[in-house]
Protein backbone atom coordinates (compact mmCIF):
# COMPACT_ATOMS: atom_id res chain seq x y z
CA UNK A 1 0.00 0.00 0.00
CA UNK A 2 1.06 3.36 -0.77
CA UNK A 3 1.72 6.75 0.69
CA UNK A 4 -1.51 8.40 -0.58
CA UNK A 5 -3.44 5.30 0.34
CA UNK A 6 -2.62 5.46 4.01
CA UNK A 7 -2.60 8.73 4.10
CA UNK A 8 -6.28 8.43 2.69
CA UNK A 9 -7.10 5.26 5.34
CA UNK A 10 -5.80 7.99 8.14
CA UNK A 11 -8.36 10.81 7.32
CA UNK A 12 -11.22 8.27 6.60
CA UNK A 13 -14.14 8.41 8.55
CA UNK A 14 -17.15 5.78 9.06
CA UNK A 15 -20.67 4.08 10.64
CA UNK A 16 -23.02 1.61 11.31
CA UNK A 17 -25.19 0.19 14.11
CA UNK A 18 -24.98 1.14 18.04
CA UNK A 19 -25.34 -0.24 21.51
CA UNK A 20 -26.76 1.69 24.24
CA UNK A 21 -25.12 1.51 27.41
CA UNK A 22 -26.50 2.43 31.02
CA UNK A 23 -26.17 5.87 32.07
CA UNK A 24 -23.29 7.32 34.78
CA UNK A 25 -22.59 10.40 36.49
CA UNK A 26 -20.12 13.08 35.28
CA UNK A 27 -19.06 16.89 34.58
CA UNK A 28 -20.68 19.05 32.65
CA UNK A 29 -17.18 20.95 31.11
CA UNK A 30 -17.53 21.71 27.38
CA UNK A 31 -14.68 19.66 25.99
CA UNK A 32 -14.13 16.35 24.35
CA UNK A 33 -12.17 13.96 26.07
CA UNK A 34 -11.85 11.08 23.46
CA UNK A 35 -9.57 7.95 24.05
CA UNK A 36 -9.42 4.32 23.93
CA UNK A 37 -8.75 2.07 26.76
CA UNK A 38 -6.32 4.56 29.35
CA UNK A 39 -5.42 6.85 26.62
CA UNK A 40 -7.35 10.28 26.59
CA UNK A 41 -7.12 13.38 23.62
CA UNK A 42 -8.75 16.71 24.06
CA UNK A 43 -10.14 19.02 20.60
CA UNK A 44 -9.57 22.41 20.62
CA UNK A 45 -10.89 22.52 17.02
CA UNK A 46 -12.10 20.39 14.03
CA UNK A 47 -11.35 17.41 12.74
CA UNK A 48 -10.23 18.79 9.73
CA UNK A 49 -12.65 16.66 7.76
CA UNK A 50 -14.93 17.42 4.87
CA UNK A 51 -17.79 15.15 6.63
CA UNK A 52 -17.15 12.90 3.36
CA UNK A 53 -14.46 10.91 4.50
CA UNK A 54 -10.96 10.65 2.88
CA UNK A 55 -10.78 10.47 -1.05
CA UNK A 56 -11.35 7.50 -2.49
CA UNK A 57 -9.55 6.10 -5.56
CA UNK A 58 -11.97 5.96 -8.27
CA UNK A 59 -10.51 3.01 -9.62
CA UNK A 60 -10.82 0.64 -6.10
CA UNK A 61 -12.86 1.20 -3.06
CA UNK A 62 -12.01 0.20 0.53
CA UNK A 63 -14.10 -3.00 1.45
CA UNK A 64 -14.25 -5.12 4.83
CA UNK A 65 -14.37 -3.66 8.55
CA UNK A 66 -13.24 -0.90 9.52
CA UNK A 67 -9.74 -1.08 10.95
CA UNK A 68 -8.70 -0.02 14.53
CA UNK A 69 -7.13 3.15 13.75
CA UNK A 70 -10.19 4.34 11.23
CA UNK A 71 -12.51 3.56 13.92
CA UNK A 72 -10.70 5.45 16.64
CA UNK A 73 -10.16 8.15 14.39
CA UNK A 74 -13.81 8.39 13.21
CA UNK A 75 -14.81 7.97 16.64
CA UNK A 76 -13.15 10.97 18.20
CA UNK A 77 -14.04 13.16 15.01
CA UNK A 78 -17.38 13.13 15.56
CA UNK A 79 -17.41 13.21 19.09
CA UNK A 80 -15.75 16.39 18.88
CA UNK A 81 -17.63 17.81 16.46
CA UNK A 82 -20.93 17.07 18.41
CA UNK A 83 -19.25 19.00 21.85
CA UNK A 84 -18.08 22.03 19.78
CA UNK A 85 -21.87 22.12 18.55
CA UNK A 86 -20.70 21.65 15.05
CA UNK A 87 -23.89 19.92 14.12
CA UNK A 88 -23.37 19.83 10.58
CA UNK A 89 -19.75 18.58 10.18
CA UNK A 90 -20.57 15.91 13.14
CA UNK A 91 -23.71 14.86 10.93
CA UNK A 92 -21.43 14.56 8.17
CA UNK A 93 -18.94 11.77 9.62
CA UNK A 94 -22.53 9.74 9.74
CA UNK A 95 -24.30 7.30 7.21
CA UNK A 96 -27.22 9.44 7.52
CA UNK A 97 -26.06 13.24 7.23
CA UNK A 98 -29.58 14.71 7.26
CA UNK A 99 -31.28 12.92 10.20
CA UNK A 100 -28.11 13.47 11.83
CA UNK A 101 -28.13 17.01 11.73
CA UNK A 102 -31.88 17.59 12.34
CA UNK A 103 -31.32 15.40 15.62
CA UNK A 104 -27.95 16.72 16.64
CA UNK A 105 -28.91 20.55 16.44
CA UNK A 106 -32.48 19.64 18.62
CA UNK A 107 -30.11 18.13 21.35
CA UNK A 108 -29.24 21.74 21.55
CA UNK A 109 -32.56 23.32 20.33
CA UNK A 110 -35.55 21.74 21.76
CA UNK A 111 -33.33 20.04 24.73
CA UNK A 112 -31.93 22.78 25.37
CA UNK A 113 -28.45 20.70 25.92
CA UNK A 114 -24.80 23.00 26.49
CA UNK A 115 -21.45 22.17 27.25
CA UNK A 116 -21.30 18.28 26.19
CA UNK A 117 -18.04 16.92 27.46
CA UNK A 118 -17.90 13.07 25.82
CA UNK A 119 -15.26 10.69 26.70
CA UNK A 120 -14.75 7.28 25.30
CA UNK A 121 -14.48 3.79 26.76
CA UNK A 122 -11.83 1.42 25.75
CA UNK A 123 -13.37 -0.20 22.03
CA UNK A 124 -14.95 -3.27 21.36
CA UNK A 125 -14.52 -3.99 17.23
CA UNK A 126 -16.41 -1.12 15.68
CA UNK A 127 -18.51 0.02 18.82
CA UNK A 128 -16.83 2.60 20.92
CA UNK A 129 -18.91 3.49 23.98
CA UNK A 130 -18.90 6.90 25.56
CA UNK A 131 -20.00 8.39 28.63
CA UNK A 132 -21.48 12.35 27.68
CA UNK A 133 -22.23 15.05 30.90
CA UNK A 134 -23.79 18.28 29.44
CA UNK A 135 -25.62 20.98 31.02
CA UNK A 136 -29.17 21.46 30.88
CA UNK A 137 -30.39 25.55 30.75
CA UNK A 138 -33.40 26.53 30.79
CA UNK A 139 -35.28 30.27 31.62
CA UNK A 140 -32.42 30.46 34.38
CA UNK A 141 -32.33 27.44 35.64
CA UNK A 142 -29.52 24.88 35.47
CA UNK A 143 -28.73 21.27 35.80
CA UNK A 144 -26.51 18.55 34.96
CA UNK A 145 -27.15 15.37 33.10
CA UNK A 146 -24.89 12.74 32.80
CA UNK A 147 -25.45 8.61 31.09
CA UNK A 148 -23.50 6.74 28.71
CA UNK A 149 -23.99 5.88 25.16
CA UNK A 150 -22.51 3.83 22.46
CA UNK A 151 -21.59 4.13 18.94
CA UNK A 152 -20.87 1.53 16.17
CA UNK A 153 -18.56 2.82 13.22
CA UNK A 154 -18.87 0.91 9.43
CA UNK A 155 -17.40 1.39 6.07
CA UNK A 156 -20.00 2.34 3.90
CA UNK A 157 -20.35 -0.20 0.59
CA UNK A 158 -20.76 2.25 -2.44
CA UNK A 159 -17.63 4.25 -1.62
CA UNK A 160 -15.72 2.45 1.34
CA UNK A 161 -16.08 5.82 3.70
CA UNK A 162 -15.99 4.93 6.97
CA UNK A 163 -18.66 6.79 8.90
CA UNK A 164 -20.83 6.36 12.44
CA UNK A 165 -23.88 4.29 11.67
CA UNK A 166 -26.57 6.97 13.12
CA UNK A 167 -28.87 5.97 15.47
CA UNK A 168 -31.21 8.20 17.42
CA UNK A 169 -30.25 6.27 20.27
CA UNK A 170 -26.21 7.63 19.90
CA UNK A 171 -27.48 11.01 21.44
CA UNK A 172 -29.21 9.39 24.13
CA UNK A 173 -30.11 5.61 25.01
CA UNK A 174 -33.04 6.76 25.76
CA UNK A 175 -34.17 7.68 21.84
CA UNK A 176 -35.47 5.89 19.06
CA UNK A 177 -36.54 6.65 15.57
CA UNK A 178 -38.64 9.85 15.55
CA UNK A 179 -38.35 10.54 19.39
CA UNK A 180 -37.01 13.69 20.69
CA UNK A 181 -35.35 15.37 23.67
CA UNK A 182 -37.78 18.48 24.58
CA UNK A 183 -36.39 20.61 27.64
CA UNK A 184 -39.45 23.06 29.17
CA UNK A 185 -42.68 23.03 31.02
CA UNK A 186 -43.79 19.55 31.22
CA UNK A 187 -46.78 18.54 29.17
CA UNK A 188 -48.47 16.71 31.66
CA UNK A 189 -48.48 17.60 35.38
CA UNK A 190 -46.93 14.69 37.35
CA UNK A 191 -49.32 12.76 39.24
CA UNK A 192 -49.51 10.83 42.59
CA UNK A 193 -50.97 7.03 41.99
CA UNK A 194 -52.32 5.83 45.02
CA UNK A 195 -53.38 1.92 45.92
CA UNK A 196 -57.02 1.14 45.84
CA UNK A 197 -56.24 1.76 49.52
CA UNK A 198 -54.68 4.99 48.84
CA UNK A 199 -50.77 4.13 49.70
CA UNK A 200 -48.33 6.04 47.06
CA UNK A 201 -47.28 3.29 44.15
CA UNK A 202 -43.96 4.46 42.93
CA UNK A 203 -41.28 2.73 40.92
CA UNK A 204 -38.90 2.47 43.50
CA UNK A 205 -41.11 0.42 45.48
CA UNK A 206 -42.37 -0.96 42.49
CA UNK A 207 -40.18 -1.40 39.28
CA UNK A 208 -42.35 -2.97 37.27
CA UNK A 209 -44.81 -0.02 37.28
CA UNK A 210 -42.28 2.46 35.70
CA UNK A 211 -44.02 2.11 32.45
CA UNK A 212 -47.59 2.11 33.78
CA UNK A 213 -46.91 4.98 35.95
CA UNK A 214 -45.75 7.38 32.98
CA UNK A 215 -48.92 5.84 30.89
CA UNK A 216 -50.84 7.43 33.83
CA UNK A 217 -49.45 10.52 34.06
CA UNK A 218 -49.72 11.24 29.91
CA UNK A 219 -53.28 10.50 30.18
CA UNK A 220 -54.60 11.32 33.53
CA UNK A 221 -52.01 14.36 34.45
CA UNK A 222 -53.85 17.29 33.81
CA UNK A 223 -57.40 15.49 35.12
CA UNK A 224 -55.50 14.73 38.32
CA UNK A 225 -55.57 18.21 39.12
CA UNK A 226 -51.64 18.91 39.03
CA UNK A 227 -49.37 21.74 37.81
CA UNK A 228 -46.84 21.13 35.41
CA UNK A 229 -42.87 21.48 36.64
CA UNK A 230 -40.00 21.98 33.85
CA UNK A 231 -38.03 18.97 32.81
CA UNK A 232 -35.89 17.53 30.24
CA UNK A 233 -38.20 14.23 28.75
CA UNK A 234 -38.51 11.90 25.70
CA UNK A 235 -40.97 13.17 23.35
CA UNK A 236 -42.00 10.00 21.79
CA UNK A 237 -42.89 9.95 18.43
CA UNK A 238 -46.53 9.89 18.02
CA UNK A 239 -47.08 10.89 21.69
CA UNK A 240 -49.68 13.37 22.37
CA UNK A 241 -46.71 15.86 22.84
CA UNK A 242 -45.37 15.15 20.00
CA UNK A 243 -48.72 15.45 17.60
CA UNK A 244 -49.45 18.75 19.24
CA UNK A 245 -46.27 20.01 18.65
CA UNK A 246 -46.34 18.83 14.87
CA UNK A 247 -49.92 20.49 14.45
CA UNK A 248 -48.79 23.60 16.04
CA UNK A 249 -45.96 23.86 13.35
CA UNK A 250 -47.91 22.39 10.46
CA UNK A 251 -50.04 25.47 8.98
CA UNK A 252 -51.49 23.56 6.57
CA UNK A 253 -53.96 22.19 9.40
CA UNK A 254 -52.49 18.48 7.80
CA UNK A 255 -51.12 17.22 11.05
CA UNK A 256 -51.90 13.44 11.39
CA UNK A 257 -54.44 12.69 14.07
CA UNK A 258 -54.42 9.44 13.61
CA UNK A 259 -54.76 7.21 16.98
CA UNK A 260 -51.58 5.22 17.54
CA UNK A 261 -51.79 1.86 18.14
CA UNK A 262 -51.86 0.79 22.02
CA UNK A 263 -49.54 -2.47 21.24
CA UNK A 264 -46.53 -0.13 20.34
CA UNK A 265 -47.35 2.78 22.45
CA UNK A 266 -44.71 3.96 24.97
CA UNK A 267 -45.03 7.25 27.02
CA UNK A 268 -43.32 10.21 27.52
CA UNK A 269 -40.38 9.79 29.80
CA UNK A 270 -38.85 12.23 32.28
CA UNK A 271 -34.87 11.90 32.05
CA UNK A 272 -34.53 15.18 34.34
CA UNK A 273 -36.63 18.10 36.45
CA UNK A 274 -35.20 21.50 36.83
CA UNK A 275 -38.27 22.82 38.57
CA UNK A 276 -40.64 20.24 40.29
CA UNK A 277 -44.26 20.76 39.93
CA UNK A 278 -47.49 19.88 41.76
CA UNK A 279 -48.82 16.02 41.35
CA UNK A 280 -52.28 15.19 41.51
CA UNK A 281 -53.31 12.07 43.11
CA UNK A 282 -54.81 9.49 41.28
CA UNK A 283 -56.23 6.57 42.28
CA UNK A 284 -55.74 3.46 40.73
CA UNK A 285 -57.14 -0.14 41.36
CA UNK A 286 -53.97 -2.04 41.81
CA UNK A 287 -53.32 -3.52 45.01
CA UNK A 288 -50.47 -3.27 47.02
CA UNK A 289 -50.00 -6.03 48.51
CA UNK A 290 -50.93 -8.39 45.67
CA UNK A 291 -48.31 -5.99 43.77
CA UNK A 292 -45.76 -6.70 46.14
CA UNK A 293 -46.37 -10.35 45.18
CA UNK A 294 -46.12 -10.28 41.47
CA UNK A 295 -42.91 -7.96 41.83
CA UNK A 296 -41.21 -11.16 43.81
CA UNK A 297 -42.24 -13.65 41.59
CA UNK A 298 -41.47 -12.20 38.61
CA UNK A 299 -37.76 -11.33 39.91
CA UNK A 300 -37.44 -15.15 40.25
CA UNK A 301 -37.37 -15.89 36.68
CA UNK A 302 -36.43 -14.70 32.89
CA UNK A 303 -39.33 -13.49 30.85
CA UNK A 304 -41.80 -13.43 33.31
CA UNK A 305 -44.90 -11.45 33.04
CA UNK A 306 -48.52 -11.52 35.15
CA UNK A 307 -51.32 -10.13 35.77
CA UNK A 308 -53.90 -10.36 38.63
CA UNK A 309 -57.93 -9.01 37.87
CA UNK A 310 -61.27 -8.87 39.75
CA UNK A 311 -63.95 -11.22 37.99
CA UNK A 312 -66.33 -9.64 39.62
CA UNK A 313 -65.43 -6.16 38.50
CA UNK A 314 -62.91 -5.76 36.18
CA UNK A 315 -60.44 -4.01 38.16
CA UNK A 316 -56.47 -4.43 37.78
CA UNK A 317 -55.19 -5.63 40.96
CA UNK A 318 -51.71 -6.47 39.92
CA UNK A 319 -49.06 -6.45 36.90
CA UNK A 320 -45.36 -7.09 36.72
CA UNK A 321 -42.50 -8.06 34.23
CA UNK A 322 -39.27 -9.57 35.34
CA UNK A 323 -37.19 -7.07 33.39
CA UNK A 324 -38.89 -3.63 35.11
CA UNK A 325 -37.77 -0.62 33.18
CA UNK A 326 -38.41 -2.83 29.32
CA UNK A 327 -41.57 -3.36 27.42
CA UNK A 328 -44.71 -4.28 29.35
CA UNK A 329 -45.64 -7.77 28.23
CA UNK A 330 -48.54 -7.98 30.88
CA UNK A 331 -50.31 -5.53 29.09
CA UNK A 332 -48.78 -4.93 25.62
CA UNK A 333 -47.44 -8.36 24.69
CA UNK A 334 -48.43 -10.38 21.47
CA UNK A 335 -47.51 -13.68 21.89
CA UNK A 336 -49.08 -17.22 20.88
CA UNK A 337 -50.92 -18.11 24.22
CA UNK A 338 -50.74 -21.90 23.55
CA UNK A 339 -52.95 -24.24 25.05
CA UNK A 340 -54.86 -21.71 27.59
CA UNK A 341 -56.71 -20.67 24.27
CA UNK A 342 -58.56 -23.95 24.91
CA UNK A 343 -60.63 -22.17 27.08
CA UNK A 344 -61.85 -20.16 24.26
CA UNK A 345 -62.21 -23.12 22.27
CA UNK A 346 -63.49 -25.39 24.68
CA UNK A 347 -66.70 -22.78 24.71
CA UNK A 348 -67.07 -23.04 21.11
CA UNK A 349 -66.78 -26.18 20.87
CA UNK A 350 -69.73 -26.76 23.95
CA UNK A 351 -71.49 -23.95 22.26
CA UNK A 352 -71.95 -26.06 19.10
CA UNK A 353 -72.72 -29.32 21.04
CA UNK A 354 -69.50 -30.54 19.32
CA UNK A 355 -68.61 -31.41 23.14
CA UNK A 356 -69.70 -32.11 26.55
CA UNK A 357 -67.92 -32.00 29.52
CA UNK A 358 -68.64 -36.56 29.81
CA UNK A 359 -68.93 -37.30 26.31
CA UNK A 360 -66.81 -39.13 24.48
CA UNK A 361 -64.75 -37.31 22.59
CA UNK A 362 -61.66 -38.25 20.11
CA UNK A 363 -57.88 -37.68 21.53
CA UNK A 364 -55.80 -40.00 19.12
CA UNK A 365 -52.04 -39.72 19.11
CA UNK A 366 -52.11 -37.89 15.28
CA UNK A 367 -54.75 -35.44 13.89
CA UNK A 368 -54.29 -34.25 10.10
CA UNK A 369 -55.84 -31.42 9.17
CA UNK A 370 -55.23 -28.79 5.92
CA UNK A 371 -52.23 -30.88 5.08
CA UNK A 372 -50.72 -30.55 8.50
CA UNK A 373 -50.00 -33.62 10.87
CA UNK A 374 -50.91 -32.57 14.47
CA UNK A 375 -49.53 -34.31 17.59
CA UNK A 376 -50.10 -34.24 21.01
CA UNK A 377 -47.08 -33.47 23.80
CA UNK A 378 -44.57 -36.95 23.99
CA UNK A 379 -47.30 -38.28 21.30
CA UNK A 380 -49.56 -39.45 23.85
CA UNK A 381 -53.61 -40.69 23.27
CA UNK A 382 -56.59 -41.35 25.37
CA UNK A 383 -58.64 -43.96 24.08
CA UNK A 384 -62.18 -44.17 25.04
CA UNK A 385 -61.84 -41.19 26.99
CA UNK A 386 -63.94 -37.83 27.72
CA UNK A 387 -63.47 -33.79 26.58
CA UNK A 388 -63.30 -33.91 30.32
CA UNK A 389 -60.42 -35.81 30.58
CA UNK A 390 -59.29 -34.22 26.84
CA UNK A 391 -58.69 -30.66 28.50
CA UNK A 392 -57.23 -31.90 31.46
CA UNK A 393 -54.48 -33.76 29.45
CA UNK A 394 -54.56 -30.94 27.15
CA UNK A 395 -54.74 -32.99 24.27
CA UNK A 396 -54.66 -31.04 21.32
CA UNK A 397 -56.10 -33.81 18.65
CA UNK A 398 -59.33 -33.87 20.74
CA UNK A 399 -59.73 -30.06 19.35
CA UNK A 400 -58.04 -30.49 16.09
CA UNK A 401 -61.03 -33.16 15.03
CA UNK A 402 -62.99 -30.70 15.48
CA UNK A 403 -62.20 -28.07 12.91
CA UNK A 404 -63.43 -29.60 9.88
CA UNK A 405 -66.68 -28.92 11.45
CA UNK A 406 -66.25 -25.29 12.10
CA UNK A 407 -66.16 -22.00 9.92
CA UNK A 408 -63.09 -20.27 9.16
CA UNK A 409 -64.92 -17.33 11.59
CA UNK A 410 -65.75 -19.17 13.84
CA UNK A 411 -62.94 -18.95 16.85
CA UNK A 412 -62.40 -15.06 15.52
CA UNK A 413 -66.30 -14.29 16.84
CA UNK A 414 -66.22 -16.57 19.77
CA UNK A 415 -63.49 -14.47 20.77
CA UNK A 416 -64.66 -10.91 20.16
CA UNK A 417 -68.60 -11.70 21.12
CA UNK A 418 -68.22 -13.64 24.59
CA UNK A 419 -64.76 -12.74 25.73
CA UNK A 420 -64.64 -9.28 24.26
CA UNK A 421 -60.89 -10.15 22.52
CA UNK A 422 -59.34 -8.89 19.19
CA UNK A 423 -61.46 -5.48 19.13
CA UNK A 424 -59.19 -3.27 20.26
CA UNK A 425 -61.63 -0.89 22.25
CA UNK A 426 -60.01 -1.73 25.79
CA UNK A 427 -59.85 1.09 27.69
CA UNK A 428 -58.03 0.31 30.71
CA UNK A 429 -56.13 3.70 31.38
CA UNK A 430 -52.92 2.90 29.57
CA UNK A 431 -51.65 0.93 26.45
CA UNK A 432 -52.82 -2.24 25.83
CA UNK A 433 -52.56 -4.97 23.73
CA UNK A 434 -56.14 -6.38 23.19
CA UNK A 435 -55.72 -9.74 21.75
CA UNK A 436 -55.86 -10.91 18.43
CA UNK A 437 -57.81 -14.10 16.87
CA UNK A 438 -57.99 -13.39 13.11
CA UNK A 439 -59.81 -15.45 10.54
CA UNK A 440 -57.76 -18.56 8.86
CA UNK A 441 -58.38 -21.46 6.78
CA UNK A 442 -57.50 -24.31 6.85
CA UNK A 443 -54.42 -25.62 8.94
CA UNK A 444 -53.99 -22.29 10.55
CA UNK A 445 -57.61 -22.07 11.71
CA UNK A 446 -57.14 -26.01 13.47
CA UNK A 447 -53.74 -24.14 14.89
CA UNK A 448 -55.75 -21.35 16.43
CA UNK A 449 -58.13 -23.96 18.48
CA UNK A 450 -54.57 -24.87 20.00
CA UNK A 451 -53.25 -21.37 20.39
CA UNK A 452 -50.87 -21.46 17.69
CA UNK A 453 -50.51 -20.02 14.37
CA UNK A 454 -51.73 -16.34 14.44
CA UNK A 455 -53.53 -16.47 17.25
CA UNK A 456 -51.82 -13.45 19.73
CA UNK A 457 -52.48 -12.39 23.35
CA UNK A 458 -50.97 -11.46 26.97
CA UNK A 459 -51.11 -12.03 30.01
CA UNK A 460 -53.55 -9.42 30.88
CA UNK A 461 -55.97 -10.97 28.07
CA UNK A 462 -55.92 -14.31 29.39
CA UNK A 463 -56.50 -13.49 32.86
CA UNK A 464 -59.55 -11.80 31.79
CA UNK A 465 -60.44 -15.05 29.73
CA UNK A 466 -60.23 -16.81 33.42
CA UNK A 467 -62.21 -14.10 34.96
CA UNK A 468 -64.57 -14.52 31.95
CA UNK A 469 -65.11 -18.25 33.13
CA UNK A 470 -65.51 -17.78 36.76
CA UNK A 471 -68.17 -14.67 36.62
CA UNK A 472 -69.59 -16.03 33.35
CA UNK A 473 -69.46 -12.65 31.52
CA UNK A 474 -66.63 -10.62 30.07
CA UNK A 475 -65.71 -7.04 31.99
CA UNK A 476 -63.20 -5.11 30.73
CA UNK A 477 -60.53 -5.16 32.97
CA UNK A 478 -59.42 -1.62 33.84
CA UNK A 479 -57.15 0.10 35.84
CA UNK A 480 -59.09 3.34 36.24
CA UNK A 481 -62.23 3.85 36.89
CA UNK A 482 -64.41 5.29 34.15
CA UNK A 483 -65.72 7.78 36.42
CA UNK A 484 -62.96 9.92 36.06
CA UNK A 485 -62.92 10.71 32.46
CA UNK A 486 -66.47 9.56 31.24
CA UNK A 487 -64.72 6.97 28.87
CA UNK A 488 -66.61 3.61 28.14
CA UNK A 489 -65.70 0.28 29.00
CA UNK A 490 -65.72 -2.24 26.19
CA UNK A 491 -68.17 -5.06 26.69
CA UNK A 492 -68.83 -7.98 25.10
CA UNK A 493 -72.08 -8.40 22.22
CA UNK A 494 -73.18 -11.67 24.42
CA UNK A 495 -72.70 -13.70 26.84
CA UNK A 496 -72.18 -17.46 27.28
CA UNK A 497 -75.19 -19.48 28.37
CA UNK A 498 -74.70 -20.57 31.80
CA UNK A 499 -74.71 -24.20 31.50
CA UNK A 500 -71.42 -23.42 29.36
CA UNK A 501 -70.50 -21.27 31.78
CA UNK A 502 -70.53 -24.15 34.19
CA UNK A 503 -69.27 -26.81 31.74
CA UNK A 504 -66.17 -24.21 31.72
CA UNK A 505 -65.77 -24.06 35.28
CA UNK A 506 -65.91 -27.84 35.71
CA UNK A 507 -63.60 -28.27 33.19
CA UNK A 508 -60.82 -25.72 34.37
CA UNK A 509 -61.66 -27.10 37.88
CA UNK A 510 -60.73 -30.68 36.87
CA UNK A 511 -57.54 -29.77 35.42
CA UNK A 512 -56.47 -28.38 38.55
CA UNK A 513 -57.39 -31.42 40.28
CA UNK A 514 -56.53 -34.11 38.53
CA UNK A 515 -54.91 -32.90 35.09
CA UNK A 516 -51.77 -30.56 34.01
CA UNK A 517 -52.49 -27.79 37.04
CA UNK A 518 -52.58 -29.98 40.15
CA UNK A 519 -49.23 -28.65 41.65
CA UNK A 520 -49.95 -25.04 41.44
CA UNK A 521 -53.17 -25.44 42.28
CA UNK A 522 -52.60 -27.55 45.01
CA UNK A 523 -54.13 -26.92 48.19
CA UNK A 524 -55.98 -23.92 47.39
CA UNK A 525 -59.64 -24.83 48.10
CA UNK A 526 -62.63 -26.21 45.63
CA UNK A 527 -63.62 -22.81 44.54
CA UNK A 528 -60.76 -22.92 41.80
CA UNK A 529 -59.68 -24.09 37.87
CA UNK A 530 -56.86 -23.58 35.68
CA UNK A 531 -55.22 -24.09 32.31
CA UNK A 532 -51.84 -24.55 31.64
CA UNK A 533 -50.95 -24.20 28.06
CA UNK A 534 -47.09 -24.03 26.28
CA UNK A 535 -46.34 -22.27 22.57
CA UNK A 536 -44.03 -23.15 20.33
CA UNK A 537 -41.93 -20.35 18.55
CA UNK A 538 -39.44 -20.27 15.87
CA UNK A 539 -36.13 -19.95 16.78
CA UNK A 540 -36.52 -21.04 20.53
CA UNK A 541 -35.33 -23.88 22.30
CA UNK A 542 -38.05 -24.07 24.66
CA UNK A 543 -41.63 -22.83 24.13
CA UNK A 544 -43.17 -20.19 26.23
CA UNK A 545 -45.01 -21.60 29.15
CA UNK A 546 -48.16 -20.24 30.03
CA UNK A 547 -51.01 -20.83 33.31
CA UNK A 548 -54.23 -19.12 33.80
CA UNK A 549 -56.32 -19.14 36.90
CA UNK A 550 -58.75 -18.09 39.33
CA UNK A 551 -59.72 -19.00 42.79
CA UNK A 552 -62.51 -17.11 44.57
CA UNK A 553 -63.17 -13.67 43.11
CA UNK A 554 -59.17 -13.46 42.19
CA UNK A 555 -57.92 -14.61 38.30
CA UNK A 556 -54.90 -14.29 36.92
CA UNK A 557 -52.33 -15.45 34.25
CA UNK A 558 -48.49 -15.61 33.33
CA UNK A 559 -46.49 -16.16 30.60
CA UNK A 560 -42.51 -17.19 31.27
CA UNK A 561 -41.11 -17.05 27.66
CA UNK A 562 -39.01 -19.91 26.79
CA UNK A 563 -39.86 -21.42 30.36
CA UNK A 564 -40.90 -24.82 28.67
CA UNK A 565 -44.13 -26.03 30.10
CA UNK A 566 -46.86 -23.86 31.56
CA UNK A 567 -47.35 -25.61 34.66
CA UNK A 568 -43.76 -26.08 35.85
CA UNK A 569 -42.82 -22.08 34.99
CA UNK A 570 -45.63 -19.97 34.80
CA UNK A 571 -47.85 -22.18 36.96
CA UNK A 572 -45.73 -20.91 40.12
CA UNK A 573 -46.44 -17.39 39.58
CA UNK A 574 -49.85 -17.49 39.35
CA UNK A 575 -49.92 -19.93 42.53
CA UNK A 576 -48.21 -17.20 44.28
CA UNK A 577 -50.46 -14.17 43.11
CA UNK A 578 -54.10 -16.28 43.84
CA UNK A 579 -52.32 -17.37 47.66
CA UNK A 580 -51.13 -13.81 48.02
CA UNK A 581 -54.80 -12.71 47.47
CA UNK A 582 -56.25 -14.84 50.17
Amino acid sequence: MGKRRRAAERKSVGGRNMKVRPGVLGGAAAAVVCGVGAAAFAFSGGSGSDGGGSSVDEKQVATGPPTAAEVRTTARAFLAAWAEGDAARAAALTDDRAAAAKALTSYRKDGHLTKPRLTPGKRSGADVPFKAAATVSYEGKNKPLSYASELTVVRRKSDGKVLVGWRPSVLHPELKRGDRLVTGEAGDPPIKAVDRGGAELTREKYPSLGTVLDGLREKYGKKAGGKAGVELRVVRAGSDAAKKDASEKDTSGSASTKKKNDADSVPDKTLLTLAPGTPGTLKTTFSGSLQSAAEKATAKRKRASVVVVKPSTGEILAAANSTPGGFNTAFQGSIAPGSTMKVISSSLLLEKKLAGVDKKHPCPKYETYGGWKFQNDDKFEIKGGTFRASFARSCNTAFISQAKKLQDDSLTKQAQEVFGLGRDDWSIGVPTFDGAVPVQSDAQMAASLIGQGAVRMNPLNMASVAATVKSGKFKQPYLVSPDLDDRKLATASRTMSGSTASALRELMHYTAVAGTAVEPMSGLGSDMGAKTGSAEVDGQKKPNGWFTAYRGDLASAAVVQEGGHGGDSAGPVVRAMLLAGG
